[in-house]
C-alpha cells in the first residue's frame, strides 16, 4: 500500500512539485516524500486513534463534505500538516507550500478512492491500507477469516448500507476470530469505532 501510495504522490507531483521554481531540482524527491509522511502520518492517526468510520468514509468516496474533498476533517487536518512541513523544511510562504498541497492532495486521494472502493482493482483495498494504517493487523485477521476490512469498504463505496451488507459483514466477523478483532478494544471497539460509537 505504501509504495501504491507513493507512486500516486509522484503521479501527481509533475506540476507541483517538478515544474515548480520555488522547489530547487534536488529537492523534488524530498518533496515529494515529505507530502507522503504527512498523508500516510495524517491517516494513521485517524485509524489509531479510533476514528474507523470516518476512514472508512473518506476511502469509500462517501468522505468528501460540501462537494470538496479538502473540506473533510481527515483531509484538512493531513492538508495543514503537508503545508507546515513544506514551509520548515523548504522554506516555502504558506501560500506557495498550500498551492502545492491544492494541486498534489485531491489528486492523490481522488485516485486512492478510486483503487480501493472498486473491487476489480486489486492494486490497493481497504484491507491492505486498514492493515498498513493499524500495523499490519487487518490483513493478519482477514487470513484468520476476522474482520474484512473490503466488505464494509465496498458496501459503503456503492453508497447504500444496507440489510444484505450488515449479514455478510456480520458474518466475517462471527465466523473467525472475533474475540481477537481489532487489537485494541476487541470486536466491540472495532464496531464502535467503525459505526461512530
Amino acid at each position: 500500500m505504501l509504495e501504491q501510495l507513493m507512486s500516486l504522490i509522484q503521479d501527481n507531483s509533475q506540476d507541483a512539485i517538478v515544474n515548480n521554481p520555488a522547489i530547487p531540482n534536488q529537492n523534488n524527491n524530498a518533496a515529494m516524500q515529505t507530502v507522503f509522511q504527512s498523508v500516510v502520518g495524517g491517516l494513521q492517526n485517524e485509524a489509531q486513534g479510533g476514528n474507523l468510520s470516518g476512514l472508512m468514509g473518506l476511502l469509500s468516496g462517501q468522505g468528501g463534505q460540501g462537494g470538496s474533498l479538502m473540506n473533510n476533517p481527515i483531509v484538512a487536518g493531513i492538508a495543514q500538516n503537508a503545508i507546515g512541513s513544506l514551509m520548515e523544511k523548504f522554506g516555502l510562504s504558506n501560500s506557495a507550500a498550500g498551492n502545492i498541497i491544492a494541486q498534489v492532495l485531491p489528486g492523490v486521494l481522488s485516485s486512492m478512492i478510486s483503487k480501493t472502493s472498486n473491487p476489480n482493482d486489486n492494486s490497493m483495498d481497504f484491507g491492505g491500507i486498514m492493515g498498513a494504517l493499524l500495523g499490519g493487523q487487518a490483513p493478519q485477521q482477514q487470513q484468520q477469516g476476522g474482520f474484512d476490512f473490503n466488505q464494509i469498504g465496498y458496501a459503503l463505496a456503492d453508497g447504500k448500507l444496507d440489510m444484505n451488507d450488515v449479514m455478510r459483514i456480520g458474518g466475517s466477523l462471527l465466523g473467525g476470530n472475533s474475540g481477537n478483532a481489532g487489537g485494541a478494544g476487541g470486536l466491540g471497539g472495532l464496531l464502535g469505532g467503525l459505526f461512530g460509537k
